[in-house]
C-alpha cells in the first residue's frame, strides 16, 4: 500500500489568487495564470479531483493528502475530499497572523479538513508566537484529531518563481526546535515536519526524539542534502529510523501540477534509498502507507 502524505491541490481558486498578486484582470484570471505557467488548466475542483484519482490509480496509490496551497482555498480541497472521501485527506494552508485565522481553522476543520499547514518563513511569523499556540489549541480541541503540518527549513515555491512573483521569505523562522514547547503542550496533536526538516535534519530529529507526536514526511527531491557534504538520502532515512523508528515517517512526493501529475521519480528514488539503507519490508510498509492510514483512518 502506498499513501502519499504530500500532494498540492492547484485548484482554480489557487491560480486566481496568484493572478490577483500579478495584477491580472479578474475575468479569466485562472486560465491566464495556467497559460503563463505552461501547465494544464484544472477546469474545476471536481475535474481536478477526478484527474488526481485517475493519476493515483495509474500509479497504484491508495490515498493522498491534498494540500490547499494558499490561505483561503480550503473549500476547494474540502470539495475534492467530499467527492472522493476514500482517496483523499484534506489539508489547508493557514496564515495564523490573519485576524480571522482561528475562525477559518474552525470552518476548515468542520468541513472535513484534517491537517492545518503552517509556513512560518512564507508568512513571516515565529513558531513561538501566541498565534501558533492558538492554532494548536484549536486543533487539540477538535473531535477530528487533526494534524498540524509545519514547514521548516529551506522554502522554495516553484510556481512563484515560474510566474515571476517575489518570495520575501525569512528562513530564520523555520527552525524545528522552536516547536518544542508547543509539541509538549499539545501531545495529542500530531505534528508533521515535511522534507525531513529541509536542511534542519539534526534539529528535526532532536525534536522528534523528545516529542512522540512529531512525524517527519519524506517528500520532495530532498535537494537540501547538498548543504551537508557527502550526505545521501539513504543516510537520511537511516538516521531518521535510528532516532524515531519506522512509525513516525510518512512517505510523500510533493506532487502538484499537471501534466506532470504524480511524481513517480520521487518514489523510485526513495524506494532505492530504503533498499540502500537496508530497511526491512515491515518498516518500509509502515513508511510507504501504514503510518498515514493510522494517522488518518477512513
Amino acid at each position: 500500500m502506498i499513501c502519499d502524505a504530500h500532494v498540492h491541490f492547484f485548484s482554480p481558486a489557487f491560480f486566481d489568487k496568484l493572478g490577483a498578486q500579478l495584477g491580472l484582470p479578474a475575468a479569466g484570471r485562472p486560465a491566464a495564470v495556467v497559460a503563463r505557467a505552461g501547465w494544464q488548466d484544472p477546469e474545476s475542483v471536481e475535474a481536478l479531483a477526478d484527474r488526481w484519482v485517475a493519476e493515483l490509480d495509474r500509479h497504484g496509490v491508495s490515498r493522498a493528502a491534498l494540500i490547499a496551497s494558499v490561505p483561503g482555498d480550503e473549500m476547494s480541497v474540502s470539495g475534492a475530499v467530499a467527492r472522493h472521501p476514500s482517496r483523499f485527506v484534506g489539508f489547508c494552508m493557514l496564515d495564523p497572523t490573519e485576524d480571522n485565522a482561528l475562525e477559518r481553522a474552525r470552518r476548515a476543520l468542520d468541513s472535513g479538513i484534517r491537517g492545518l499547514c503552517l509556513f512560518p518563513a512564507l508568512h513571516r511569523f515565529a513558531l513561538t508566537d501566541d498565534c501558533v499556540d492558538r492554532i494548536l489549541a484549536r486543533a487539540a480541541a477538535h473531535d477530528a484529531r487533526p494534524a498540524v503540518f509545519v514547514h521548516c527549513g529551506v522554502l522554495s515555491v516553484g510556481v512563484r518563481k515560474k510566474l515571476g512573483l517575489p518570495s520575501p521569505f525569512d528562513l530564520r523562522l523555520g527552525n524545528p526546535l522552536d516547536l518544542h514547547t508547543l509539541a509538549g503542550r499539545y501531545p495529542q496533536v500530531p505534528l508533521i515536519i515535511p522534507h525531513f526538516g529541509a536542511g534542519f535534519l539534526r534539529e528535526a530529529l532532536m525534536l522528534a526524539d523528545l516529542c512522540a507526536n512529531v512525524h517527519l514526511d519524506t517528500s520532495s527531491s530532498n535537494a537540501w542534502t547538498r548543504y551537508i557534504p557527502g550526505l545521501t538520502l539513504s543516510q537520511v532515512f537511516r538516521s531518521a529510523l535510528d532516532v524515531v523508528g519506522p512509525d513516525r515517517l510518512l512517505f510523500g512526493t510533493d506532487s502538484s501540477f499537471f501534466p506532470r501529475g504524480w511524481n513517480k521519480e520521487i518514489v523510485d528514488r526513495q524506494q532505492q534509498a530504503l533498499v540502500d539503507a537496508g530497511i526491512d519490508d515491515t518498516a518500509r510498509a509502515k513508511i510507504m502507507g501504514e503510518n498515514f492510514g493510522r494517522l488518518f483512518p477512513l
